[in-house]
C-alpha cells in the first residue's frame, strides 16, 4: 500500500486498489471515497464559476434527478455520507448534457430559465475521465465509496501554504521569465477560458496584483496546463499533476535565485 503524505490526502495516488480490498477497512475505504469526491465536486464547480444552486436547478428543470443544494454543498465538502443513488443519476444526466453542448438544451432552458441558462453559456464545462468521455453515474459512484481512484487528470492537492508561491512561479514560468507587459496578449491569447471574471483574476494573477487560493488554483490547474500547451509547452509531462509538479520545482528555482 501506498505511504500517506500530506500531498495525497486522498490516498489514491499510486496505489493498487485491487490489493486495497484486503488491507483498507470499508471505513477507510469510503472516507478515501468521500474526500476524492469532493476534491472532484469542488474543482467542476470552480472551473465552471457555478454556486451549489446549479446543479440543483438543472436538474428540477430538466427532471434530470432529484438533488438538493444542500447535498452539493455537503459533497463537496466531504460531508454527505450516504446520498442516494438518485444524486448520481441527476449528476451523470446534467454531466451529460453539458458534454453534448448547450445547445441540446438551449429550446427547454432557454425560454423558460433565461438567467440559469446564462449561467451555462458563460461556462458549461462537464467532468470527463481520462479516455474523454463523460463521467458516469457509476463511475461517480464507485469513485464516492473509493472503489476507483479518481481520473488521473484530477488526481492532485494543492496545500494552502503553497498557492502563494505557486502563483508567483506561475507567472515566471508562462511568461518564460519576460514582464507581464511584454507577454501579455500571447499569455491571454491561450488562456482558454471566456468567462470575465476569471479572465480578469488570471490576468491580474499574471500581473502580481493578486495570488490564487488553494481552492482556486484546484479549480484552474487543468485550464492552466492548457494555457502552457498552448504557449509550446512541453506535451511530454503528465498531464496537469505532472504540470503542478513542475511548478513546484520553478518555486524552488526562484527560491533559490531569491527571487521568491
Amino acid at each position: 500500500m501506498a505511504t500517506i503524505t500530506d500531498k495525497d490526502p486522498y490516498r489514491l495516488a499510486g496505489r493498487d486498489h485491487q490489493s486495497d480490498f484486503v488491507t483498507l477497512s470499508f471505513r477507510d475505504r469510503l472516507s478515501d471515497g468521500r474526500l476524492a469526491m469532493a476534491h472532484l465536486i469542488h474543482v467542476w464547480h470552480e472551473r465552471n464559476g457555478w454556486s451549489h444552486k446549479v446543479l440543483p436547478a438543472l436538474a428540477e428543470c430538466l427532471d434530470l434527478g432529484r438533488v438538493h443544494n444542500s447535498q452539493i454543498s455537503n459533497l463537496r465538502n466531504g460531508k454527505l455520507s450516504s446520498p442516494g443513488p438518485e444524486v448520481f443519476l441527476a449528476l451523470a444526466q446534467a454531466n451529460f448534457l453539458l458534454y453534448e453542448g448547450i445547445d441540446t438544451i438551449r429550446d427547454r432552458l432557454g425560454e423558460d430559465h433565461p438567467e440559469l441558462f446564462k449561467v451555462f453559456l458563460d461556462s458549461a464545462i462537464p467532468l470527463t475521465g481520462d479516455d474523454g468521455e463523460p463521467l458516469s453515474a457509476g463511475t461517480l459512484f464507485e469513485i464516492f465509496l473509493g472503489l476507483v481512484p479518481l481520473p488521473s487528470c484530477f488526481d492532485w492537492f494543492i496545500e494552502d501554504h503553497e498557492a502563494v508561491a505557486l502563483s508567483a512561479a506561475l507567472a515566471e514560468y508562462l511568461c518564460c521569465g519576460m514582464s507581464w507587459r511584454n507577454c501579455r496578449d500571447n499569455v491571454l491569447a491561450a488562456y482558454p477560458i471566456t468567462k470575465t471574471q476569471r479572465r480578469e483574476r488570471f490576468a491580474e494573477v499574471m500581473a502580481g496584483l493578486r495570488d490564487y487560493s488553494a481552492e482556486q488554483l484546484d479549480g484552474e490547474l487543468l485550464d492552466l496546463h492548457a494555457t502552457y500547451l498552448a504557449l509550446g509547452g512541453q506535451s511530454h509531462l503528465s498531464g496537469a499533476q505532472g504540470f503542478l509538479e513542475d511548478l513546484r520545482l520553478k518555486v524552488l528555482e526562484l527560491k533559490n535565485q531569491e527571487i521568491l
